[in-house]
Formats: C-alpha cells, structure tokens, sequence
C-alpha cells in the first residue's frame, strides 16, 4: 500500500486539493477499504508538507471515509454488505415515504435537477468515473431526503451517506455492464415522477438486489 500516489502529476498543496485527491483515491480503488494512508509517504509523493495533508486526513474522517487509530495511523473505513443489507431495509421502508413527501417538488420546480442526477450517473459510468458515478447515483437517492421537509428523514440520510459512499465505491466496479445501474435509475426516476409509491417500492427492491446480489465478500471485515 506504500507510494499509491506517484501516479499523481498535477501536484496540490491547498488542504482542498490534497483532499479531493486522496478523497478521489478512496472512491476509485486506489486505496482499498482497511488501506493504511501513510503521511510520511503520501506527502513525499504529493511534494506537500504535513500541515495541509493532516488538514485534508481530518476532513476525510469527518466524512466518513477514514479512521485514525491511536499510534498506528490513518485508514480508510471499512464496510460489509451486511451492513449495507441493514440500511437497504430501512431505505426500503422510509425512502418510499420519503419520495411521496417530495413528490409535488420532483414533479415541479426540481424536476430538472431530479432528471440531472440521472444524465450525470449516465456520464460518469460511460467515462468509467466511479467518484462521479457515486456522488451521482448518491445524489439521486438524497434528493428524495432532501426534498421531503422531513429533517428526521435528512438525519437518517446524513447517518448511512459515508457506507453507502464506501460500498458504491467498489459497487459500482462490479457491473458487466455499468449502463445497467444508469438503467435502473431511468427506472426509479419516470415512477417517482408518476407517484406511484407501490412500485417505486417495488423498483427500488429490486434495485437493492441487484446492488448486494453476490457482493456479501466486497469489503470484508478485519478480524
């Protein structure tokens, strides 16, 4: 895991822009869920001092995607499908609910948003671009949150986004054919938009399934 970023030649130095560059490195593969980021070599291949980076390590961990350990250093988090399996029950429950609450704004002045999030996940899988694959299939997802007026709603979003980010990451890698996920979504979106809450339920089943269907060894646990 030692020297992952030598590949890097637009060399940063703002604690922003070695951020998006170790956050890009977590959601393509680059560093692996339980992958040590070592300061010591991530500075000497980005040609950074420890300030900024250090900067950029407690932004990652506020989001989500990494954790310190006491005398051992930073990782980036880890997450099973099992863990995902629990969120999609509860999504599965509240996210239909939370599609109906939003239902008058998608149909209305967010429909162009709405639709956005669809032709960017299109983008980004045909680029093969998983960071902006997953911040669009994301974004699609939240706007049903976001849109609700719920904030008990927005609050189980916020607490599931960083797994979801983690997963998603390698998830999205998994597809034969990744214009399928975007297909899926083209799905989700023209029901959500006729408010049919019975088979957007049905689709976003069947979604989940698709997404953890023999995916249960993607991010073991350490022992």
């Amino acid at each position: 895991m030692d020297r992952k970023f030598k590949w890097i030649e637009d060399r940063t130095t703002t604690p922003d822009g070695v951020y998006r560059v170790l956050r890009a490195a977590i959601l393509d593969g680059t560093v692996p869920p339980g992958g040590p980021l070592r300061e010591a070599h991530i500075a000497t291949d980005l040609g950074i001092s420890r300030s900024p980076l250090r900067e950029a390590l407690t932004k990652l961990e506020e989001e989500g995607l990494i954790v310190k350990i006491p005398y051992r250093g930073a990782f980036v988090a880890e997450v099973s499908a099992q863990d995902i399996a629990e969120i999609d029950a509860i999504r599965l429950l509240v996210e239909p609910y939370a599609a109906e609450l939003a239902y008058e704004a998608l149909r209305g002045p967010e429909r162009s948003r709405f639709l956005r999030t669809v032709e960017d996940l299109h983008q980004a899988l045909a680029k093969n671009d998983i960071p902006a694959s997953v911040d669009a299939h994301l974004g699609f997802h939240r706007l049903f949150y976001d849109l609700s007026g719920s904030g008990a709603l927005q609050n189980l979003w916020n607490g599931w986004e960083a797994k979801l980010r983690l997963y998603l990451s390698v998830d999205h890698q998994t597809y034969s054919d990744p214009r399928e996920l975007a297909v899926e979504h083209e799905r989700l979106a023209a029901v959500a938009l006729e408010g049919d809450i019975d088979e957007f339920r049905e689709e976003l089943a069947a979604h989940f399934r698709t997404g953890l269907s023999g995916k249960a060894e993607v991010h073991p646990r350490k022992a």
